[in-house]
């Protein structure tokens, strides 16, 4: 037999056992065995239909593909490549073979990814709650790299890196077909390093009158310039960045609540110890005799499925799902519940959303809605609701795979559908950008200060208005129960608008 055409038989059945092991290998998913594990159920199967029920007719079943026919195509491409490509030294089999994994798993989505031996490794470091980088967390949105949020005191903070901000160019390099994964490994590297960055704003879309004249004067340069954004550089020190999770648990001042007191706890992500420091705020609010709380998760990029679930579930009764995921394989089936491990006051709850809550938040978020236990009030959410599995292939790579979707107690998807709020209450750039300036008051100049002297966060103020209505509201409906011995009715269920 010809040399080349035994090569051919040997690179088709090593493709098709790497198919075999993509599909049959353990993910590798860490667990703290420290910590017990959330209540994880798989959901129970439906009941079988009465025998005289009518039967649906079944869609007939696709002729089934030529596996040996496709993986010989690819083989022969990577032969005449090999064979005929000008440049000889890009053309091993593992350069190619690796540049075709990358290839169809970033065709799938932009989550899923081949890891290589450098990627696998990086992958399965431990998560200390620290890394050296630029202190922005990104993602992809309509096929751009964008900052879903910078994180507070950290190189991309100080530097004004907003969220919703396109990243054009790292190190001179485009990004426009840089996967996500290698977007981060640019992003990240050794302590003291510097990186060049080429940014862009989105839009400006301030206010009505703004739209009406840049609708009004469309065709201009000036109008066309200014719906592109604005381009700008910056060059980053990268730092050691500490993950922050909950920020400003406080009381909030009586010239926003008057007589009412209403809690406010910020959470920026959902890390490892998330839960006990958000135990923790809460405690010390309700010492102070807190009456209803405002969970703030606008940029929030989300984290650790467990510690969101464990968040939400700190409001709800024991064994209640918080979230569940579905796939195609019935073990990528499961329903994630509340534990109830210990029980809160049922004060009302409003929860701060935006375009870039995301993923963990987005889970904290559905669940409250659906089950009536927070009003939200924002924005509608990012829209990041699925699962990536990681599945170590041998010899040092592995690839992250999305196996399934996450959904809300009420079976709403979340994945590029978001959480929409209940109360409407968009904002506006310039007032977005001054409470972020507003949140490290040091970094600022006498002018910046005086800037947002009068500063107001309309968000925050339209979530205070809806829990001062609901506890207007409860306390009528305690006062009226025993005349008409009707039960009253708790936060949970008072309508929104």
């Amino acid at each position: 037999m010809p040399r080349r055409y035994l090569q051919l038989l040997i690179l088709i059945a090593g493709l098709s056992l790497l198919g075999s092991l993509a599909l049959t290998v353990p993910s590798l998913i860490a667990a703290d065995p420290t910590k017990p594990a959330p209540v994880r159920t798989a959901p129970a199967a439906p009941a079988t239909a009465p025998t005289n029920a009518p039967v649906a007719a079944k869609p007939a079943p696709k002729p089934p593909e030529d596996t040996y026919q496709y993986s010989f195509l690819l083989s022969k491409v990577i032969e005449l490549i090999r064979e005929q490509y000008v440049d000889e030294g890009k053309v091993s089999y593992k350069d190619l073979t690796y540049a075709a994994l990358r290839g169809m798993l970033s065709s799938l989505d932009p989550h899923s990814q081949f890891l290589d031996e450098d990627s696998f490794a990086e992958m399965q470091k431990d998560t200390k709650g620290e890394f050296s980088g630029l202190g922005i967390v990104v993602g992809m949105k309509d096929g751009n790299l964008v900052v879903i949020a910078p994180m507070e005191d950290t190189p991309g903070y100080r530097a004004g890196i907003m969220p919703g901000d396109r990243i054009l160019k790292i190190e001179g390099k485009a990004t426009e077909k840089m996967s996500l994964l290698n977007a981060i490994k640019k992003l990240k590297g050794q302590r003291g390093e510097k990186v060049k960055l080429t940014l862009m704003h989105p839009p400006k879309t301030d206010d009505k009158d703004s739209k009406e004249k840049s609708a009004k004067t469309k065709d201009s340069k000036d109008a066309k310039e200014k719906n592109l954004g604005q381009v700008y550089e910056v060059e980053l020190t990268r730092e050691l960045i500490k993950v922050p999770t909950v920020r400003d648990a406080k009381l909030l001042p009586s010239d926003l609540t008057g007589d009412d007191k209403i809690g406010y706890i910020r959470l920026e992500q959902f890390g490892e110890n998330t839960p006990q420091e958000f135990e923790d705020a809460l405690v010390k609010l309700e010492g102070q005799g807190m009456q209803a709380l405002v969970i703030d998760l606008r940029n929030n990029p989300g984290g650790l499925l467990d510690s969101a679930v464990e968040v939400a579930g700190k409001f709800l009764p024991s064994g209640q799902v918080v979230v569940s995921t579905q796939g195609r394989l019935a073990e990528q089936n499961y329903e994630y519940r509340a534990r109830g491990m210990k029980k809160h006051p049922n004060y009302p709850i409003a929860v701060l959303i935006n375009g870039y809550s995301a993923s963990g938040s987005e889970i904290v978020a559905g669940a409250l809605k659906d089950l009536n236990r927070a009003v939200l009030v924002g924005e509608t959410t990012f829209g990041k609701g699925s699962v990536q599995s990681v599945q170590d292939l041998g010899n040092g790579i592995g690839l992250r795979l999305t196996t399934a979707k996450y959904y809300t107690p009420s079976k709403k998807t979340i994945h590029e559908v978001g959480v929409p709020p209940d109360i409407y209450a968009p904002i506006s750039e310039t007032e977005e950008r001054g409470l972020m300036m507003a949140r490290s008051p040091q970094l600022l100049s006498a002018e910046e200060k005086q800037e947002i002297r009068n500063l107001r966060d309309s968000q925050l103020d339209r979530a205070i208005g809806s829990l001062k209505s609901i506890r207007i509201y409860n306390q009528r409906q305690q006062q009226t129960a025993p005349a008409t011995n009707a039960p009253a009715v708790p936060p949970a269920t008072i309508p929104k608008s």
